[in-house]
């Protein structure tokens, strides 16, 4: 595992981003328009991390078994999305009136609390192979938390849920994140296992949970906002062996 502290001390870093997406939400409703600048930046960077890094780094270890957890970890968010989390979506809570019972807002939470424990099981993996990827998932991560807390919070007040449950919903995605990041840093030769695992999740939130949000913006600023993510990625992956 190389440097497993900055692995612990970032993955917190991570898992506070959905706290202050939450408190967006809760206290900052002027802010949610530039969230959704974060969802399609965060989009093309972790897309681009996912297939150019993650997947690569992957197939490193069993060129045989890494796409079948790829694939593993992309269909079990999947189902959980179209069976457990039906209607499920990044950004603002709108069909309040539809579906969001209280059991459908604890299961969302579940739902993203896996994603989050992936996210945290990343970032660890990440570092267990190199700095510089850890770094590279790190920002991958990072930059759709916000997002993801804003998510969980609209979720939670659209069922009737308090400002307070929205607030406790978003801890719980963060106490996920840093699970999976302290789990990877004691048991470190998983990381043949976690990381295509993680890839397929990350995989599956950038095109399947991410994009689509992106996609809903009319006009070409979002897309490029998506292109300036990707080119971010492109940037730091140019400066990641000095990190």
């Amino acid at each position: 595992m190389h440097s497993p502290g900055l692995a612990i001390a970032l993955g917190t870093v991570a898992a506070l981003a959905d706290v202050a997406g939450g408190f967006v939400l809760v206290k900052a409703h002027a802010a949610e328009r530039s969230l959704r600048y974060f969802v399609a930046l965060g989009a093309g960077f972790l897309m681009a991390t996912t297939v150019l890094e993650m997947l690569p780094e992957s197939m490193k270890f069993n060129a045989t078994i890494a796409p079948i957890l790829v694939m593993a970890g992309y269909c079990a968010i999947h189902f959980l999305e179209h069976t457990v989390n039906a209607h499920f979506h990044f950004g603002a809570e709108t069909h309040a009136g539809e579906f969001v019972s209280a059991h459908t807002s604890y299961s969302v939470l579940g739902g993203l609390a896996l994603h989050s424990l992936f996210d945290g099981v990343a970032i660890g993996s990440g570092f267990a192979i190199s700095g510089a990827l850890g770094w590279l998932i790190f920002a991958a991560i990072f930059l759709h938390k916000a997002p993801e807390g804003f998510t969980i919070a609209s979720v939670m007040l659209a069922s009737g849920g308090s400002r307070g449950n929205a607030f406790l919903a978003t801890v719980t995605l963060a106490v996920a994140t840093v699970s999976g990041v302290l789990f990877m840093t004691v048991a470190p030769d998983l990381v043949a296992y976690g990381l295509p695992l993680s890839a397929g999740v990350g995989l599956y939130v950038a095109a399947t949970d991410l994009v689509p949000e992106v996609n809903r913006e009319p006009g070409i600023k979002m897309a490029l906002v998506f292109f300036a993510g990707v080119a971010a990625f492109l940037l730091l992956r140019s400066l990641a062996p000095s990190l």
